[in-house]
């Protein structure tokens, strides 16, 4: 029988044990020499959703660019943070992952600050802003959008060319202030102008002459009695709102590109023959809470193809109005009318119990 020997048993075991701690550091370090920033991996995999202090909607679904800004963070993760730009005005925020863009909103400002060449979006809304002064956006002709709403500025404070040098600018947000005229003249490349909560009480005919890329007008709320032919010129025009003014008759001829009219909240009283024949496209519009009479409309005046809706409630209607078969819906609630019943497509009957509540679709 062999006699075992304890030293040479534990020599063994040692060298077992130097082999295989060899083997696993072979082993990781091959997994590391084939992806050096493993760390880098992992540091990424435990970080928490990404959330940008500039974005308006946090809790929304993320958005890589706040306010429809077209230019990416321009630092990967790991990196050092850029440096704060020198050309920022003291008054606002620049974040350097979005360098063409200048945050100015709700700091009390009474004045509009120096605005750097680089930048396209501009927000100076919620301040106390009363002027526009003249030359304050010769720096940056670059600009595609300006936000100054909610300011306090008036017309008279208004620079004559301050926005006709924008070659660039696409939307305009002037809405709660306090003008009184409509600003002009403006850039042929604007695409939306929001305008409305002022104080402005008519529109000139050619208030928006060379607007022909303008998709989107906003005047609602505004004192506006008289808009005449202003609009005629727009032909890319799509929704118009001149809801809540003092208009007593609708604008002289509509865009034929407009999908959307809203003149609800008006003192509008009639609507001519074939009004709206001038609009194939046209698909929504709302007449509510006007004085509307059966008088004031003529026999084809809503037998337009292509309408899908039309609101004609709260007004002084006693009979339901001539509309086409492709209507989708019709909202007849708060006339006068006692009862009767309306054909729309193929036979199919829809009976109208009024009582002044109910709407009829």
């Amino acid at each position: 029988m062999e006699e075992r020997n304890p030293a040479a048993q534990r020599d063994k075991m040692q060298w077992a044990f130097l082999l295989l701690l060899a083997g696993l550091c072979s082993l990781s370090r091959a997994q590391y020499d084939e992806d050096p920033h493993w760390w880098f991996h992992y540091l990424r995999s435990q970080q928490s959703t990404y959330y940008d202090p500039y974005d308006p909607y946090p809790y929304e679904p993320y958005e890589p660019y706040p306010y429809g800004v077209e230019e990416g963070p321009a630092y990967a993760y790991g990196s050092p943070p850029p440096p704060e730009p020198r050309d920022c005005p003291q008054e606002c925020d620049c974040p350097p992952n979005f360098p063409t863009a200048m945050y100015c909103d709700n700091r009390n400002l009474k004045y509009l600050p120096f605005v750097p060449s680089r930048m396209k979006y501009v927000y100076f809304q919620n301040n106390q802003i009363s002027s526009i002064q003249e030359g304050v956006f010769d720096n940056a002709t670059g600009l595609l959008w300006i936000a100054l709403h909610g300011n306090q500025i008036t017309s008279d404070k208004v620079g004559r060319k301050i926005f006709s040098k924008l070659r660039h600018l696409e939307r305009l947000y002037l809405d709660h202030n306090n003008l009184t005229r409509m600003p002009g003249p403006l850039p042929r490349s604007l695409r939306e102008l929001h305008l409305d909560h002022n104080q402005i009480s008519r529109v000139p005919n050619n208030a928006l002459e060379g607007l022909e890329n303008l998709t989107a007008l906003y005047l609602q709320h505004n004192d506006i009695q008289e808009v005449g032919s202003a609009m005629k010129g727009l032909r890319s025009l799509i929704l118009l709102d001149l809801s809540y003014n003092h208009l007593r008759k609708v604008p002289d001829g509509l865009p034929s590109a407009l999908e959307q009219l809203y003149l609800e909240h008006n003192n509008v009283y009639s609507v001519p023959d074939s009004y709206f024949r001038g609009s194939p496209k046209l698909l929504y519009v709302r007449l509510s809470h006007n004085s509307l009479t059966n008088n004031g409309l003529a026999t084809n005046t809503f037998n337009s193809s292509s309408l899908l809706e039309l609101d004609l409630s709260y007004n002084q209607l006693q009979k339901i109005p001539p509309v086409n078969t492709n209507l989708e819906n019709l909202y007849l609630q708060g006339n006068r009318i006692n009862g009767e019943t309306l054909t729309k497509g193929s036979g199919e009957w829809l009976s109208v119990s009024w009582g002044g509540k109910k709407t009829l679709l």
